[in-house]
């Protein structure tokens, strides 16, 4: 759904408690000022109403606010057990070889020393060698352009992740 009246998923989404859409809200982006931001422009008329404020939202994260919301990812190629969104957006990784998760895991940590957190981007559609070549890209770069590319893939990752929570099916659907 991108566009047209309140229903199905977003619907739901405005009826719910206060307490459970910031709940809801907090899986999606870890950082409790977006969410209380997203929390209190509802009602949200379309899916691209919402869209928007996240996008501004995300626009406005100060660095401790975009250091909270990376907080939420775990690194790339060791998703959150038990958490099928960070599985699902890492799937590019879950067949990489042995060879490749060892580099994964050496690049993370030279990251992870370089810019203080982790190494965040838009998984969803990319391959394990995708994102290998993008933390090499980008881990010679200065920490403002980093923060910036930070900003953009975690605005990438809300996105999709509010696209699940505004699909018309119910959350417990039956799918395939």
């Amino acid at each position: 759904m991108t566009s047209g009246t309140a229903s199905g998923g977003l619907a739901r989404f405005n009826a719910l408690e206060g307490a459970a859409a910031l709940a809801v809200l907090h899986e999606v982006c870890a950082s409790r000022v977006w969410a209380e931001r997203l929390l209190a422009a509802r009602p949200y008329a379309t899916a691209d109403d919402l869209y928007a404020e996240s996008d501004a939202a995300t626009a406005d994260l100060t660095t401790a606010d975009l250091t909270e919301a990376m907080a939420g990812h775990p690194p790339i190629g060791r998703p959150k057990p038990g958490d099928a969104a960070s599985s699902r957006e890492q799937r590019g990784m879950a067949g990489a070889s042995a060879e490749l998760r060892a580099e994964m895991l050496e690049l993370n940590l030279a990251y992870q020393e370089r810019f203080g957190h982790v190494f965040l981007i838009c998984a969803t559609g990319r391959t394990g060698e995708q994102m290998r070549d993008a933390v090499r890209e980008r881990i010679g770069n200065t920490a403002e352009r980093e923060r910036e590319i930070v900003r953009a893939e975690l605005g990438k990752i809300n996105r999709i992740r509010l696209g699940g929570l505004v699909r018309d099916e119910p959350s417990g659907a039956q799918g395939g």
